[in-house]
């Protein structure tokens, strides 16, 4: 299995999604959004930007 987004509705009714890794532990959680289009947007952004992420080391 790779790395993978869940996209899922959540008690609230706000859409949100997870980032899994291959061995199916939560690496990234989302904020709740409340249209699917706005949290699919959001996993678009994650795609798009997090490979030339820069790391900000705060201790």
């Amino acid at each position: 299995m790779t790395a993978k987004f869940e996209l899922f509705k959540d008690t609230a009714g706000q859409f949100r999604f997870h980032l899994k890794a291959a061995n199916g532990e939560i690496i990234a959680a989302s904020q709740g959004y409340t249209s699917k289009a706005a949290a699919q947007n959001g996993i678009a952004s994650i795609k798009a930007n997090a490979a030339t992420a820069a790391t900000e080391d705060l201790t």
